[in-house]
């Protein structure tokens, strides 16, 4: 993905009175830091709304303040949602020369022949990884390939996710935990213990995760 720069003004507007900022058009944000005391920002609402449609919670973005380079992270999106607008955005300044850890997002990818061919249910059991790296080694999103499950009970584990990054990015999770897995729907599983006699439903190991948590909070008073 190439470069983004976000132009950003200092503010001094804070409270409910950053309402009559959003009015001129600003947005209000935030930058912080390890390295860096929290600075209270505003940028162009529009042109920063655009390009916050391509960023993921792993996107390394420039924030451009009084000529000084900000290299950051977004860590939180607060939103107006009758409205569909942004309403703050916090960045987490980062050193591009320090190691961060830092959850990144799994985008699952291909056709797994067991769920084409067999009806079998893809059981999604993480949606985050957690890594290691350098800043500028941060991948915006991890792809799973779901087209190597060829038959029902076919898992992808952590491990074998791990391989598929550069040696530049530490996947901190257990390599033995279960990412994804194809089950039967719950009516074939039990006409298949039907099917034998003296048999018990076995308790499923994996839940379906019904939603994902929302990133973006409710808007600060």
């Amino acid at each position: 993905m190439e470069k983004v720069v976000l132009q950003a003004e200092k503010r001094s507007v804070v409270g409910k009175q950053v309402k009559a900022l959003r009015r001129e058009g600003k947005l209000p944000g935030v930058i912080y830091g390890r390295h860096v005391e929290p600075i209270a920002i505003s940028l162009e609402a529009h042109s920063t709304g655009l390009a916050m449609t391509k960023l993921t919670s792993s996107s390394l973005v420039t924030i451009n303040l009084d000529g000084k380079d900000y290299p950051a992270l977004v860590r939180d999106r607060q939103r107006d949602y009758i409205k569909g607008v942004l309403t703050h955005v916090d960045f987490l300044a980062v050193d591009l020369n320090e190691k961060i850890r830092t959850m990144v997002g799994l985008h699952y990818v291909g056709v797994s022949p067991a769920v084409k061919d067999y009806n079998g249910v893809l059981v999604h059991n993480l949606e985050q990884l957690e890594v290691e790296c350098l800043p500028t080694d941060l991948p915006e999103r991890i792809d799973i390939d779901i087209s190597v499950l060829k038959q029902i009970g076919d898992g992808i584990r952590v491990r074998d996710v791990d391989t598929a990054l550069t040696d530049k990015v530490v996947v901190l999770n257990d390599p033995d935990e279960m990412v994804a897995v194809v089950t039967l729907t719950k009516d074939e599983e039990t006409d298949a213990v039907a099917a034998v006699p003296g048999a018990e439903p076995a308790a499923p190991e994996l839940s379906v995760e019904r939603g994902k948590k929302d990133e973006e909070g409710e808007e600060k008073k």
